[in-house]
């Protein structure tokens, strides 16, 4: 059964909204959708700034509402993508439009372009869980977008800004894996952005 009407438009947005559960809408097109720990490779290098990441971040909680995703975004998100363009170099867009079909369609909150390598971050208020089903149309999008591209996998995030779990699209065997792993800031900051800065650095 379609989850999705051929007929109709989508944004990735929309599709959150539809409360959709994220395997159904990834065989929708084609792909799988396995659930396991993702084991992520992690950055070995030196993060010259990650202590002082972490203590600004708990520095700064006792004192701040967190109840609005702009609220989120400006005091945890924010502070974790300018660190990860510190260390990596990368580019950076925010609130960045894609159109591949009438249904795959939408602004990427945060997408990361370091040479062709990729970052996709999806920034939620709350519900990881349909959050991750909006995770899953941006890289199978991301995938069609991208064809001419060579790499193999694309990883995505989606967060609260306290918390963050993952995904990886294995664009060969067309495989989105759903991470089981979940990291918090401000207390896993440190393995979280070297996650994050490999991505990009591979």
């Amino acid at each position: 059964m379609k989850v999705l009407d051929p007929k109709a438009s989508y944004t990735f947005s929309k599709i959150f909204e539809l409360k959709l559960i994220a395997k159904d809408l990834a065989q929708e097109f084609g792909y799988s959708l396995p659930r396991k720990r993702l084991d992520l490779p992690q950055y070995q290098g030196e993060l010259d700034r990650i202590h002082d990441l972490q203590d600004r971040i708990e520095e700064t909680l006792p004192y701040i509402s967190l109840s609005t995703e702009a609220a989120r975004r400006e005091i945890l998100i924010s502070p974790v993508v300018i660190d990860l363009i510190h260390y990596t170099i990368a580019e950076m867009r925010i609130e960045y439009p894609i159109k591949v079909t009438n249904q795959l369609q939408g602004y990427l909150d945060y997408f990361f372009d370091s040479h062709h390598r990729f970052l996709i971050i999806e920034a939620k208020r709350e519900d990881l869980d349909f959050g991750f089903t909006q995770l899953v149309a941006q890289l199978i999008a991301l995938d069609q977008w991208l064809s001419d591209q060579p790499t193999d996998h694309l990883l995505g995030a989606v967060t609260t800004g306290k918390l963050w779990e993952f995904g990886r699209l294995n664009r060969k065997t067309k495989h989105i894996e759903q991470g089981l792993d979940s990291y918090r800031v401000p207390d896993d900051i440190d393995p979280l952005m070297r996650i994050l800065v490999q991505v990009l650095s591979d």
